[in-house]
């Protein structure tokens, strides 16, 4: 028994429903008139988009989306199609995955494993199924899993014990660093373990924070796998099943962790612009290393023609800044703008000067914190009057610690390298010159600065980034405690000044713009602290 099954890695927009059932009936078009498929495979949710969130909650969405189901059968003939949805039966939601025959249904499955934990919260808008669906299709048996439940032990199983004979799973697993490497792991083990091939179909594209990757795959019975869609890219790709068993197809590399971070920033700022109708994006370049990442980043995403820089130095902004920032922009093509910000600045200070006068203290940040506001402001009314998305520029250490300013360099729509740690800019600034050379040398081997008063550097306020990214890490990804981190060789000095700063800055953190999810556990979706706590990690 011969059979063609097409996996659709398609990028779909959450909460268009018209526009993705579009895509829907224009891929399995393709698929059947192209490449010759039986049945079509598409990500979890296809109709909605994934994650809905409290769309799934309105009453209207969820009619909107199960009229949907009756359009698409009404509207695709000739191939067979499984797509996912938001069934409502009675007072009950179930996130379901469905398969159209001709105008028929010939199953509908319901998720049993609803993931609550990360980024996922699946048990706020479903209910959970509870028994696995096997379907006949031109005389094979096939089960229906999706996503969740084929990281859970036993639904495999059932699936095999029901007479499956080959297993689609639907999927929207977010991408982070060194996720694909697990996925397959996990998965391929227990498929050798039930015996049973599997197709794995991913979405990709960018989500607000969320980024996911693709790499779509089918494995045989044995766990090999025999087919890997590209990362990051939409692919409508086949895979022939003879016998009820895959026969070997392409098998896209797996880029190293580096390389698929990039990619995922990359994939992020493209969507989030595009999807939300942006005309481009805009940035302040200070000649410093983050800012010559995000830069790199949306020329890469948007291309030079959509993106614009302004440089807008200070007194304390020292020549080589200008000069590099200016090398930058010129070597990636970009429109960039000088634009001072000392008359600001001192308008500022003669405003507030009767007010400060005999209370400021020989040591303050309030003349700091006004310089960053004097270019968020200069940023905001630009992005405002040519419709870009302001990019800020500030990066995972920088939001953890609290070294950033509301309202300054923290004033933006989008904060691509939220979730970057320091040490991983420079990595990433390394990999792109070895694209081109379009990050000056200097930019990446100089002590960062923010340049805000006179000689200033990072190491002045914070320890050094190869040992603050570390504690970091251990305290914000992983949770362990103070004591836990000091016996891992870190000074206690270090470590309770690095945990003081993370725990008091939580209310700046709820305030900064959304941003790119790349490590295991980023602020926001995954880590969700209160503002007014009397807890201290120290």
């Amino acid at each position: 028994m011969n059979l063609k099954i097409a996996l659709a890695q398609i990028n779909f927009l959450v909460g268009n429903i018209d526009a993705n059932v579009n895509n829907i009936i224009k891929a399995a078009h393709h698929a059947r008139d192209e490449l010759g498929a039986d049945l079509i495979v598409f990500p979890e949710l296809t109709i909605t988009g994934y994650p809905a969130e409290d769309l799934l909650l309105r009453a209207d969405f969820i009619a909107a989306a199960n009229n949907a189901v009756y359009q698409l059968a009404d509207s695709i003939a000739g191939i067979t199609v499984v797509v996912g949805f938001p069934e409502l039966d009675g007072d009950k939601l179930y996130n379901s995955a469905i398969v159209l025959h001709q105008g028929v249904t010939l199953a509908c499955y319901r998720k049993q494993a609803l993931p609550n934990y990360g980024v996922f919260d699946e048990q706020r808008y479903f209910d959970a199924g509870n028994e696995p669906c096997v379907f006949e299709f031109n005389g094979t048996f096939i089960g229906l899993t999706i996503c969740e439940d084929v990281w859970q032990e036993g639904i495999i199983d059932a699936n095999k014990q029901a007479g499956a004979e080959i297993l689609l799973t639907l999927n929207a697993s977010p991408f982070n660093a060194g996720k694909i490497h697990q996925r397959e792991a996990i998965v391929c083990r227990q498929i050798k373990a039930a015996q049973i091939p599997l197709v794995y179909v991913n979405q990709v594209g960018g989500q607000d924070e969320l980024i996911f990757d693709g790499a779509s795959f089918v494995s045989d019975a044995l766990g090999e796998i025999v087919f890997r869609a590209a990362e990051f890219e939409e692919q409508i790709s086949v895979v022939q099943f003879v016998d009820n068993r895959p026969l070997k197809g392409t098998c896209a590399p797996l880029y190293n962790e580096i390389t698929s971070e990039y990619k995922a920033l990359v994939l992020g700022i493209k969507d989030y612009v595009r999807k939300n109708g942006f005309q481009g994006a805009i940035l302040g370049l200070s000649g410093g290393i983050d800012s010559a990442l995000v830069l790199a980043l949306a020329v890469d995403a948007l291309g030079p023609d959509k993106v614009e820089a302004v440089l807008m130095p200070s007194r304390y902004t020292q020549d080589m800044s200008i000069e590099d920032a200016i090398r930058q922009a010129d070597a990636l093509g970009v429109r960039h703008h000088t634009i001072p910000i000392e008359p600001a600045v001192n308008a500022f200070t003669d405003m507030l000067a009767d007010v400060f006068s005999g209370a400021t203290p020989a040591k303050d940040v309030t003349a700091e914190n006004i310089q960053a506001r004097c270019r968020g402001v200069i940023l905001m009314a630009m992005s405002n009057k040519q419709g870009k998305l302001l990019l800020t520029t500030g990066n995972k250490s920088e939001m953890s610690v609290g070294y950033a300013t509301l309202y300054g360099d923290m004033a933006g729509g989008f904060a691509p390298i939220k979730d970057v740690p320091k040490l991983l800019v420079y990595q990433l600034a390394a990999y792109r010159n070895t694209m081109s050379a379009v990050i000056p040398e200097r930019v990446i081997t100089r002590p960062p600065s923010a340049e805000l008063a006179p000689d200033q550097i990072d190491e002045d306020s914070l320890p050094p980034y190869s040992v603050l990214d570390p504690i970091l890490e251990r305290y914000v990804e992983l949770d362990q405690s103070a004591e836990q981190i000091i016996a891992a060789g870190f000074r206690r000095e270090d470590v309770e000044r690095a945990i003081t700063l993370v725990d008091r800055n939580e209310y700046k953190r709820r305030q900064s713009p959304p941003g790119i999810r790349v490590t295991s556990r980023a602020f926001g979706r995954d880590r969700r602290y209160p503002i007014t706590s009397g807890y201290r990690g120290i």
